[in-house]
C-alpha cells in the first residue's frame, strides 16, 4: 500500500537565470543555468513528497515524446515514485512551459497545454488510486477531461467515503474556475490555492473573507500559500490555543468561531532564504504538507514542514530543487530564521 497518490497536472518546465530581457532579432544573451525538471500542481508536490520519504503512486497523462520519456526517468532516478498508473497518449504532447527566471525571482511563463488534457480516470480505478492515507488532486482547470466532466469529483468523493484525507490545489485560475471547484470543494479536507488565487477566485478582499468563502462552499479547511508572508490557514473547527505551537501565530478573529481557549484562524511564518528561483514553491509546500500528514504529524506541523520545503525550493532552480531527504529538511526547520512580520511587505488586496 502507498502512502499518497497525487493526482492531475504534471509537465516539463524548461527554465533559465537570470534573464533580464529577450535578445531581439536573432541575438544570443548568455545566462547562468538552463534547467529541465517534472513540475506543475501534481508532479512538483509529488517529487518533494517522494524526496521526504512519502511512498507515493501518481496519476498523470503524458505526451509518447522526449518529454514524457524525460518525466519518467526523473521519477526513476528520485525513488519513492510508483508511475505504473501515468498514461500515454498520441493525442497530444506532454504539456511544457519555458520560463525566464528574472534576477528577483519572478518566473513569466509560455505554457502549452497539452496531454494532462487528456487525463481520464475511470470509475473504476478510483479503488485502486484511494487505497493511501492521502489523495492530492491538483490543476483543475488545465486537465480538460476531467473538468469537463465532473469526474474529478467523483473521484474525491469517493476517496473520502473510504476515509481518505483529500489535499487539493490549483494553477492559473480564469473566470471559469469557480464553476469547476463547487460540485468540487465539499469533498475536500484540505483547499490549497496561493493566495492571489483565494482572493482572485472568491473576489474578496481579505484572508479571512476569502477563507469562509470557500468552507461555507464545503471545504474543510483552507490553506493560503502566501510568499514571504509564510501561509494563512483557516479551520472550520477551533482548534484548542494549547495545542497551538509557538511558532504559529494566532490571528484575531471577528467572525466570534474563536474563543479565549480556541483558534480557527492562524499564520504559519516564512523561513529566511536567499531567494533564487520560486518556481515550483507552492507545489512543493503542498508536498511537504502531505509528507507531514502521511507521517501523522497535526494540519501545523504538516504546514510548517510544506512551508520548509517551500523554502528549500526557492533556494535552487526548478520544482526539485533545494530538498534533500526528511531528516535535512528537519534540521533546517531547526537552525533557520521566521522573516518577521515587520520585513514583511503588506499584502495586495
Amino acid at each position: 500500500k502507498h502512502d499518497a497518490s497525487f493526482v492531475g497536472l504534471t509537465i516539463l518546465d524548461i527554465s533559465g537565470r537570470p534573464v533580464s530581457n529577450i535578445p531581439s532579432g536573432g541575438n544570443v544573451a548568455f545566462i547562468d543555468e538552463i534547467h529541465l525538471c517534472p513540475a506543475g500542481t501534481c508532479a512538483g508536490a509529488l517529487m518533494n513528497a517522494a524526496k521526504l520519504g512519502t511512498n507515493c503512486t501518481t496519476v498523470a497523462c503524458l505526451g509518447n515524446d522526449e518529454k514524457g520519456d524525460f518525466i519518467l526517468d526523473r521519477y526513476r532516478r528520485i525513488g519513492n515514485i510508483d508511475i505504473s498508473s501515468i498514461q500515454r497518449t498520441d493525442e497530444a504532447p506532454t504539456s511544457a512551459t519555458i520560463l525566464t527566471i528574472r534576477p528577483n525571482g519572478d518566473r513569466p511563463a509560455l505554457h502549452q497545454r497539452g496531454a494532462s488534457d487528456c487525463l481520464w480516470i475511470g470509475d473504476a480505478d478510483f479503488e485502486s488510486i484511494c487505497n493511501v492515507k492521502v489523495l492530492h488532486h491538483g490543476g483543475t482547470g488545465l486537465l480538460k477531461a476531467m473538468d469537463e466532466s465532473s469526474q474529478s469529483a467523483k473521484l474525491l468523493q469517493y476517496a473520502k467515503s473510504r476515509g481518505v484525507i483529500t489535499t487539493m490545489d490549483l494553477i492559473a485560475p480564469n473566470e471559469l474556475t469557480m464553476e469547476l471547484l463547487q460540485p468540487i470543494l465539499s469533498h475536500v479536507d484540505y483547499f490549497m490555492p496561493s493566495m492571489e488565487e483565494a482572493l482572485f477566485l472568491s473576489k474578496k478582499s481579505t484572508p479571512q473573507e476569502a477563507a469562509v468563502f470557500f468552507i461555507e462552499r464545503g471545504a474543510s479547511n483552507v490553506i493560503f500559500k502566501w510568499g514571504g508572508r509564510g501561509s494563512y490557514i483557516q479551520t472550520s473547527k477551533p482548534i484548542p490555543r494549547e495545542q497551538v505551537p509557538s511558532w504559529c501565530i494566532i490571528l484575531d478573529d471577528d467572525s466570534g468561531v474563536s474563543s479565549t481557549t480556541t483558534a480557527c484562524q492562524f499564520r504559519i511564518p516564512a523561513f529566511r532564504i536567499e531567494v533564487k528561483d520560486t518556481t515550483g514553491c507552492g507545489d512543493s509546500y503542498c508536498g511537504g504538507f502531505v509528507a507531514g500528514l502521511v507521517r501523522g504529524m497535526s494540519m501545523l506541523d504538516a504546514c510548517r514542514l510544506g512551508t520548509a520545503t517551500s523554502a528549500l525550493v526557492a533556494t535552487g532552480l526548478g520544482s526539485d530543487a533545494g530538498v534533500v531527504d526528511f531528516d535535512s529538511t528537519l534540521r533546517f526547520m531547526e537552525e533557520s530564521a521566521i522573516i518577521e512580520e515587520s520585513a514583511v511587505s503588506p499584502p495586495k488586496e
